[in-house]
C-alpha cells in the first residue's frame, strides 16, 4: 500500500482513510477532481453572477414598466385610463386589471426578493415614497399589485420577463458533458491500469512459488519495461535454482558413493562392539547430508498443485504419530481448504514441526484454520518451550539452543531453517509463540 500525501486534519483525523486504496480509484480522482472543481466554479459564476445580474436587470425593467403604468393611472381620467390599459397590455404583453376602491395594507417587513427590491427602488425614484405594493407567484407567472389614486392596479407578468428562463438546460448540458468526459476517462484509465494489475498478480503468484507461464508485457511503454524486467528476473531466478539443483544432485551422488561403500564394508564385517558406533556415525552422516542438501535446494524444483490442506494435515499427523509410536496427537482440520502449494515441501514442514513437538511433549495438537485470505496451521505441545527472546534464534541455520527444549537436538540444526525457507517460498512464514498447552506453538501461515 503506497503512502498518501494527504495531510492530517485535526486530532487523529486523516483524509487518507477516505481515499481509494487502488491505483485505478486514485487515478480516477486525479481526473475527476479537477472536472468537479471546474464545474463548481462555472456554476458559481453562472448562477451567482450572470444569472443574478440578468435577473436584476429584468426585474428593474419590469419595475420601470410598473412605474409607467402607475403614473398613467394617476395622471389620466377614467376613459383615457381604460384605453391606455388596453394599449399597454398589447404592447407589453401583460394582463392588466384595475380593482377600484381596493387598497393594499402597508408592508412592515423586510423586502428580500429581487423583484420586490427593484419595485421599491424604481417606484420611489419615479412615483414617490410610501407606495404600497405586493408580489405573488400565480402558476409560472408573477402578479404585481400596486396602489393607485382610486384603487389597486393588478398586473400579471410572464415569468420570462422577470427571471432567466430555463437555467435547467444549462445544468443538464454541464452535467451531461461531465459524465461523458468521466466515462471516456474511465475507459482509458481501465485500459492503462489493467496491465499494472496483471503485473502485480504475476509478481504475487511468483512470490508464492507458483508458475506464471502465460504472462506477457503489454500496455504503456513504462509498464512494458517493468513487465520485461520482471520476466528477466524470473528467468534468472529459475535458472539459478535449476543450476543449484543440478549441481547439488551431482554433489549428493559423489558424497553418498563413499558412504555406501563404507556401509557395505561394515555390513560384511562381523558384528562387534566397535562396528556399532561406526554404523551409527554413518547413518548420522547420511541424515546430516540429506538435511544440508534439502536446505540448499529449498524444494525449488517442485511444481505447485492445488491441495486439500485438511487431508494433508491429517495424513502427516498420522504418519508422524506412527513413526514415533505415539497416539497423543489431536487434529482439528476441516475439509475442502484447497490451496496451491508444493505438496512435498509443505509435508516436510509439517513433519518437521510434528516431530519436534512429539520429541519434547507428551500432548500435541494440530489446528488448521482459514481467516479471509490466510491459512494457519498451528502445531502445539506441552513441552518445556522456548523463551520468547530466543524464538528467532531457533530459525538460524546450524544453531542449536542450549536449553532443555532444543528444537534442533539430534540433528544438524537445519530443521526449522528448512521449514521457514519452504514456508516463505510459498509467500508465507512460520512464527513461534506460547502454547495454551504450556509448551511451544509453531504457526505456519500461508496465503490462499
Amino acid at each position: 500500500m503506497a503512502t498518501c500525501w494527504c495531510p492530517i486534519v485535526g486530532d487523529g483525523f486523516s483524509v487518507k482513510r477516505f481515499l481509494p486504496r487502488g491505483l485505478f480509484g486514485r487515478s480516477l480522482i486525479i481526473i475527476v477532481a479537477p472536472i468537479v472543481i471546474l464545474q463548481a466554479i462555472i456554476a458559481y459564476v453562472f448562477f451567482e453572477r450572470d444569472i443574478d445580474t440578468t435577473t436584476r436587470r429584468l426585474a428593474r425593467d419590469v419595475a420601470a414598466d410598473m412605474a409607467l403604468l402607475v403614473a398613467l393611472e394617476d395622471s389620466h381620467t377614467s376613459p383615457d385610463r381604460e384605453r391606455l390599459r388596453a394599449l399597454s397590455a398589447r404592447q407589453l404583453n401583460y394582463r392588466i386589471r384595475f380593482q377600484p376602491g381596493d387598497n393594499i395594507a402597508p408592508f412592515r417587513g423586510k423586502l428580500t426578493s429581487t423583484i420586490d427590491l427593484a419595485l421599491d427602488d424604481i417606484l420611489e425614484q419615479r412615483i414617490g415614497a410610501d407606495r404600497d405594493f405586493r408580489t405573488a407567484r400565480i402558476g409560472d407567472d408573477f402578479e404585481i399589485r400596486v396602489d393607485v389614486k382610486d384603487g389597486v392596479l393588478a398586473v400579471l407578468v410572464p415569468r420570462d420577463r422577470v427571471t432567466v428562463s430555463k437555467p435547467d438546460i444549462f445544468i443538464l448540458w454541464m452535467v451531461g458533458s461531465s459524465l461523458l468526459l468521466m466515462g471516456i476517462a474511465i475507459l482509458f484509465l481501465r485500459n492503462q491500469v489493467r496491465p499494472i494489475e496483471r503485473l502485480a498478480r504475476a509478481a504475487d503468484s511468483f512470490g508464492k512459488g507458483r508458475a506464471v507461464p502465460d504472462f506477457k508485457p503489454y500496455g504503456a511503454t513504462e509498464v512494458r519495461r517493468a513487465a520485461q524486467a520482471f520476466i528477466t528476473m524470473r528467468d534468472r531466478l529459475e535458472r539459478h535454482v535449476t543450476q543449484c539443483t543440478e549441481m547439488l544432485a551431482g554433489v549428493s551422488h559423489d558424497l553418498k558413493t563413499p558412504l555406501t561403500r563404507l556401509k557395505l564394508a561394515l555390513a560384511m564385517m562381523e558384528g562387534d562392539p566397535e562396528t556399532g558406533p561406526m554404523r551409527a556415525d554413518i547413518a548420522e552422516m547420511e541424515h546430516m547430508l540429506d538435511e544440508y542438501l534439502a536446505f540448499a535446494r529449498g524444494e525449488g524444483g517442485e511444481e505447485s498443485t492445488v491441495t486439500d490442506l485438511g487431508e494433508m494435515v491429517r495424513d502427516t499427523a498420522a504418519a508422524a504419530a506412527k513413526a514415533r509410536q505415539r497416539n497423543g496427537i489431536t487434529v482439528t482440520a476441516p475439509d475442502h481448504i484447497d490451496v496451491s502449494v508444493k505438496r512435498a515441501g509443505l509435508r516436510r514442514v509439517l513433519a518437521n514441526l510434528l516431530d519436534n513437538a512429539l520429541k519434547h511433549g507428551t500432548q500435541v495438537a494440530v489446528t488448521l484454520t482459514q481467516v479471509n485470505r490466510v491459512v494457519e496451521i498451528a502445531v502445539e505441545d506441552n513441552g518445556p518451550g522456548i523463551a520468547p527472546d530466543r524464538h528467532e534464534e531457533a530459525f538460524r541455520p546450524f544453531r542449536r539452543l542450549d536449553q532443555g527444549r532444543n528444537l534442533q537436538s539430534g540433528g544438524s540444526g537445519l530443521g526449522l531453517a528448512i521449514a521457514r525457507d519452504i514456508a516463505r517460498a510459498h509467500g508465507g512464514d512460520i512464527l513461534l509463540d506460547k502454547s495454551a498447552l504450556g509448551g511451544l506453538k509453531a504457526i505456519v501461515r500461508l496465503p490462499v
